[in-house]
């Protein structure tokens, strides 16, 4: 789909666009410090935080790095760090 300028998308179509090379802070999870409490998983917008084998981690093709994650995370088990690009 090519999308112009005005455009309306159509909603819940967000996988179809990775849309991770937007981002200029990437969010670190240090697993360690991580609870599983899943705050993360449920705040972040893009849905770019899943749960893999018991364990949470970031989608970077989808994580626009808003920081969302690192700010609700309870135990600060996400920290934001300058993007290498």
């Amino acid at each position: 789909m090519k999308i112009t300028k005005g455009a309306v998308v159509t909603g819940g179509t967000s996988l179809e666009y990775k849309t991770g090379d937007w981002r200029d802070q990437k969010p670190v999870l240090n697993q360690s410090w991580c609870k599983a409490c899943g705050v993360c998983e449920e705040d972040c917008p893009d849905g770019a935080i899943h749960v893999e084998d018991g364990a949470f981690s970031i989608d970077y093709d989808f994580c626009k790095g808003c920081g969302i994650c690192a700010r609700e995370c309870p135990t600060e088990a996400i920290q934001m760090i300058p993007e290498e690009k």
